[in-house]
């Protein structure tokens, strides 16, 4: 009875059902295979949406902010100096001055972008991480008009500057690095270690910045008013609206930002591309310096040996450019060309110039050890001219900082405070007229 029951089940299981005609064992099977599929698509799904959930919190929650030193600055201050984690801080133990090339490090510029990826999601752009927004590319394409040539306030060898007005009514400069061989992600990595954290009047503000997919764009706090080099060279007319005064400001807040930079940090920060154009100017005159794209972070006391010289022709110092040795004093000595220009008004190198005064540090060194002093002052500068006091220690200032032993060159603090003296020798004689006249008007 047994077998001739299961000889009916086996027949009822072989017999063609109505789907497509095929037999019911067939048809079990084809859904087997298809719930199993579809049981092992679920679990990759859910899988890999648990890893992209865990690289986000990573991200987003390891340190709180970005970090301020990534992968390739750590390496190279480790060669420089030891250090211990304490509190979050870095406490340094012991010096050592190590050579570093940059061949050594180059390898890790152009690797892939570890410590300062994101997640490209759509609500990145409305959060703010430490001490800085991340915006997304849907933001920033929204703000700058899709990136439009009206909207393009600058350009330079590594980007594009952009004007981006926000919904909430503020303004920003977006800076959108071109990715030459990998620069983008150098310069981006550079100016964020550099000066992510770093606030002062005369330094440009880094607001935030964009890393969504292989995108990366900084967003800076947006200047009104130009560059310093399109007032000193651009058509202005024969008088110039930057008065004697008004550049002598524009160099001692120069001066001041610097300074921060190279006594006011630890690391310190070397910018190495100082020149008029990296020059902003509000509506006041005040300056701010910009671009930390080539900067470079620096231990106290401690020099950086470069196999590839960077910065702009006429502004490089000697030392840098022969050797490779990378210090402030560096800075120092484009510091010293840029108020050169200051004063005179004339390019570091201006081929169209006569043989003798092309090169302005030579023409501007002869004509100072010629007692012709007066001679170099930019033709544009009208009433009032300066006072040969100062205008006297203007020039030795110069003298000072291109000297071509960088050992002898002052620090920025030193001189903010030789710019910035007080001439009390004439106050008094100002006082004396003024009550000289008083009998006469009474």
């Amino acid at each position: 009875m047994s077998g001739s029951g299961d000889s009916v089940g086996v027949h009822k299981l072989s017999a063609k059902s109505t789907i497509f005609g095929l037999s019911i064992y067939l048809v079990i099977a084809i859904c087997s295979v298809f719930l199993l599929l579809i049981s092992l698509l679920i679990f990759l799904f859910v899988c890999l949406n648990r890893v992209s959930r865990a690289r986000r919190m990573r991200v987003k929650h390891s340190s709180g902010s970005i970090p301020l030193v990534s992968k390739k600055t750590s390496e190279e201050i480790k060669t420089v100096g030891k250090f211990l984690n304490c509190d979050d801080s870095m406490r340094k133990v012991e010096n050592e001055v190590v050579v570093v090339t940059e061949e050594a490090t180059s390898k890790e510029a152009s690797g892939a972008f570890d410590d300062m990826s994101v997640a490209s999601s759509g609500d990145v752009g409305s959060e703010v991480m430490g001490w800085g927004r991340w915006y997304s590319l849907r933001d920033l394409e929204t703000a700058t008009r899709g990136f439009s040539d009206e909207n393009v306030i600058g350009e330079g060898g590594y980007g594009v500057v952009y004007r981006a007005d926000f919904p909430d009514g503020s303004v920003a400069a977006v800076k959108n690095l071109l990715n030459n061989k990998g620069q983008a992600e150098k310069e981006f990595k550079v100016e964020v270690e550099a000066i992510g954290k770093v606030r002062h009047k005369n330094l440009v503000g880094l607001m935030g910045y964009c890393a969504d997919t292989a995108q990366r764009m900084l967003v800076y706090e947006y200047i009104d008013n130009g560059n310093l080099e399109q007032w000193l060279h651009g058509d202005v007319g024969p008088v110039s609206p930057l008065t004697w005064d008004i550049r002598m400001k524009v160099a001692i807040g120069t001066a001041k930002g610097l300074a921060y930079l190279h006594e006011g940090l630890e690391p310190k920060v070397v910018h190495r591309d100082v020149k008029s154009s990296n020059i902003l100017l509000d509506r006041k005159w005040n300056p701010k310096v910009s671009d930390f794209g080539l900067a470079k972070l620096l231990e106290s006391e401690t020099s950086y040996v470069t196999t590839r010289v960077m910065g702009t022709f006429g502004y490089v110092s000697p030392e840098y450019a022969s050797t490779g040795m990378l210090n402030e004093c560096s800075d120092v000595y484009s510091f010293g060309v840029l108020l050169m220009e200051i004063i005179t008004g004339r390019s570091p190198v201006d081929y169209s110039r006569p043989p003798g005064e092309m090169n302005l540090v030579d023409w501007f060194k002869g004509m100072v050890a010629s007692r012709r002093g007066e001679e170099v002052i930019d033709p544009k500068i009208k009433n009032p001219q300066p006072h040969p006091r100062a205008l006297k220690r203007a020039l030795l200032v110069c003298l000072r900082c291109i000297d071509l032993d960088a050992s002898k060159r002052p620090k920025m603090g030193q001189i903010i405070h030789m710019l910035e003296a007080d001439d009390f020798p004439f106050r008094p004689e100002h006082r004396s007229v003024q009550t000289n006249k008083k009998p006469l008007e009474s």
